[in-house]
């Protein structure tokens, strides 16, 4: 175990939350170090490459009131395109097949990544400081006291003035020892609440061109006979790569193997859009429930979103530790702009803390 130099502020966590609320505070002269448990930054952002372009297994959209990833997005430099919406949608009630419906009522207009969201992630980590973001070092224990914070992680410890916990609170509850404990009420909000993303399982499905189009249809069904409810066009710009998604829920699959997941998602496409379904280039299968860097082992039987954005998230523990992530945001919560939000409110407050600046808002 090592000693790190101590710095202003520690940022738990390398999605984008954390790396906003780490990126914002070093451009406003805060010392800052950044850990994350897994291997790459992004957290629920996390695309992969296609061509030149990405699909995403995790967060996909933002809308147009969502003014701040659009902000931010342009400060980047990244490439944006619309959701594609034209064409007739699917509606699966059961036997004896799908209904067309008219028209997409299941879509709304709403951007992408081009580059898949988890870009937007990793612009962000490119513009830290050299040496602030450590990857595969998970935090193990955090002690706030009168001198501040110590942070220990697998590779060793490091103190700051303040720490901003940007992981999911009920994973931070069940992973993280707190010295002193959580009070009652904090500990018990962070296990009820909800982790965005934790009940769900994503496929996508890559083909050589978007055949459904030639269809007249929009890539787009909800489906109550399932196993996957929800399903969307998740090609790229101008259809390039091709491809559809769908939205199932976890407890459905219950653990299988990514290969049964997959084979039960083909089952479903061909039912809905015919055997031009049934073999795709590539299948992308991201079950969240069993990310044990984004879920909580024991997931708490009563966890739900009632808890999303509540005010203890608000207030500092101990004046010194600051919550940052999705589901800690009033507004958004659960969307990409409700984790930057959250990570810009607490990106103020511990920098103002800690040096008493305020780092500026994007503009």
């Amino acid at each position: 175990m090592t000693t790190s130099p101590r710095v202003d502020v520690v940022v738990i966590g390398a999605g984008i939350s954390g790396l906003f609320a780490a990126r914002s505070l070093a451009r406003s002269g805060v010392t800052v170090r950044c850990f994350e448990a897994r291997e790459r930054v992004g957290g629920r952002l996390h695309s992969v490459e296609i061509g030149r372009n990405g699909i995403d297994l995790g967060a996909t959209w933002f809308w147009p009131d969502e003014v701040l990833v659009e902000s931010v997005a342009r400060d980047l430099g990244l490439a944006v395109f619309p959701q594609y919406l034209e064409g007739d949608a699917l509606f699966e009630a059961g036997a004896p097949g799908p209904q067309r419906i008219q028209g997409n009522p299941i879509d709304v207009p709403s951007s992408r990544f081009t580059w898949g969201a988890q870009s937007m992630a990793g612009r962000l980590a490119d513009e830290l400081p050299l040496g602030s973001l450590s990857l595969g070092d998970p935090v193990n224990a955090l002690r706030v006291d009168d001198a501040g914070v110590e942070v220990e992680t697998a590779s060793g410890t490091t103190s700051a003035s303040q720490v901003i916990v940007a992981i999911p609170p009920a994973l931070a509850a069940e992973s993280i020892s707190f010295s002193p404990v959580l009070p009652d009420a904090l500990a018990e909000t962070c296990r009820r609440t909800q982790v965005w993303m934790a009940n769900t399982v994503k496929v996508v499905a890559i083909y050589a061109e978007p055949f459904w189009r030639r269809a007249g249809l929009a890539g787009a069904a909800v489906s109550y006979r399932g196993p996957f409810r929800e399903i969307h066009d998740h090609s790229g710009p101008e259809g390039s790569p091709a491809a559809l998604f769908g939205f199932a829920g976890a407890a459905y699959f219950d653990g299988q193997e990514p290969g049964l997941i997959g084979e039960a998602f083909l089952d479903q496409l061909v039912r809905l859009f015919g055997r031009d379904a049934a073999n795709p280039e590539t299948l992308h299968v991201a079950d969240w429930s069993r990310e044990r860097q984004t879920t909580p082992k024991t997931p708490s039987p009563m966890a739900s979103t009632e808890t999303y954005g509540h005010p203890l998230f608000q207030l500092p523990f101990l004046e010194r530790l600051h919550w940052a992530s999705t589901e800690t945001a009033p507004a958004f919560a659960g969307h990409i702009e409700g984790a930057l939000e959250a990570g810009m409110r607490a990106a103020r407050n511990a920098g103002r803390a800690a040096k008493g600046v305020l780092p500026p808002a994007p503009h």
